[in-house]
């Protein structure tokens, strides 16, 4: 097992100096500013990978690797296969032969309509103080019937759903709907695109002859003309599952659970073909048991997602401590262990993903949920059990 850890580049609020000291050996990151659909250039991905490994601040090797790409955008013309679908897939498919160029082999992706992942509350604070972001299920009914005002909205929510949205939304201040509002279509760091709530709309719309089927099919007509590419350069292109795991305003989500992710895998029957197992993303959905999920996929996740989250009965979650939560890290982190002293290799690679904004990070501007010390303590856990399980069991 390799620990990696998510750096949003020279931008990013935690520095490459500090990354150096959170115990992580491999950098997960990606060309941010790239507008979606272009092309990376060497040269770009070259400039990222000097940024990684060398420290102008210390003028010193930093001993770290970009070793999974984590995001090369799917644009949304591929989703819908419209528009310059096909320039953008060839495109595509030559940022994966630049990046083979330059040795990275790990290339995270997602199909997600519209959104890359969705919360209410970007710092929702806890007993202890700190902060975790949150999705609330109320207050995703409010906006999307009382906000976005979304023509079939009404259709994907219970009475008793719409009467808790409509209470909410006649108590809630002009400000918190604000506030609401940017938290859920603004975009996140990382993502690359926002949103006004007419734009949001109109790009719903555009989804409205979408249905799973449809969106599967775009799916596997991509990978089909993709793949082939990523297994002549060594490439494994990995899925992002859906976060949450279930459709909203009236999108379809097309890999949520363990029947998504190996109709995926057997429809694109490649070792080029794999899946990026999210334990938080797929955890909101206590319909998943991640380590059966990874004992069926182990084979091609080449690349793991530890965190937790805390379901709510009413289908809200909150990102708990990563040995907290609903679903237990303990479990799928023997899993990988199992598999990778069965195959006799330390291939897959892990990161603390999404980390509580807490103690002197409390009073920095952070990108959400990508703080430093609530990752490093998640990190730190995760390489805790990591040994305790190695010295019970070997």
């Amino acid at each position: 097992m390799k620990y990696g850890w998510r750096w949003f580049g020279p931008n990013d609020p935690v520095t490459i100096e500090a990354v150096m000291q959170v115990g992580a050996s491999d950098v997960v990151s990606a060309l941010h500013h790239v507008p979606n659909g272009e092309v990376w250039s060497i040269d770009a991905i070259k400039k990222r990978q000097w940024e990684v490994e060398y420290s102008s601040v210390l003028e010193r090797s930093t001993g770290l690797v970009w070793s999974v790409v984590e995001s090369v955008p799917v644009h949304e013309d591929i989703k819908k296969r419209t528009g310059k679908f096909e320039q953008y897939i060839e495109n595509y498919k030559a940022t994966l032969r630049n990046l083979a160029t330059c040795g990275i082999r790990i290339v995270i992706y997602n199909f997600m309509p519209v959104l890359d992942w969705t919360r209410t509350d970007l710092a929702y604070e806890l007993p202890c103080g700190s902060r975790a972001l949150r999705y609330d299920a109320v207050e995703v009914a409010a906006f999307d019937l009382f906000v976005l005002q979304r023509t079939a909205a009404k259709n994907n929510y219970s009475p008793a759903q719409q009467v808790a949205a409509k209470k909410y939304y006649d108590n809630a201040t002009p400000e918190q709907i604000e506030k609401l509002t940017r938290n859920i279509i603004a975009g996140l760091p990382g993502a690359e695109e926002s949103f006004s709530v007419e734009e949001f709309r109109t790009a719903l719309g555009q989804y409205d002859a979408i249905d799973a089927a449809k969106l599967r099919g775009n799916l596997v007509e991509f990978l089909q003309a993709v793949i082939p590419t990523a297994e002549d350069c060594g490439i494994k292109l990995a899925i992002h599952p859906d976060d949450p795991p279930w459709p909203l305003f009236g999108i379809p989500r097309i890999m949520s659970n363990i029947n998504d992710a190996e109709y995926i895998l057997k429809t694109i029957d490649s070792p080029a073909n794999c899946i990026n197992l999210c334990a938080g993303s797929l955890g909101a959905s206590a319909e998943n048991d991640l380590p059966e999920m990874f004992r069926r996929l182990c084979g091609r996740v080449p690349f793991v997602h530890l965190r937790s989250v805390r379901r709510e009965a009413d289908g809200s979650f909150y990102e708990d401590e990563h040995l907290a939560g609903s679903t237990s890290l303990c479990d799928l982190i023997y899993e990988i262990l199992q598999y990778e002293k069965k195959q006799l290799q330390s291939e897959i690679i892990i990161r603390p993903d999404h980390g509580h904004q807490m103690l002197d990070d409390l009073h920095k501007t952070t990108n959400p949920g990508y703080s430093c010390i609530g990752r490093m303590k998640g990190l730190a856990e995760i390489k805790g059990i990591t040994l305790a399980l190695r010295r019970m069991y070997e």
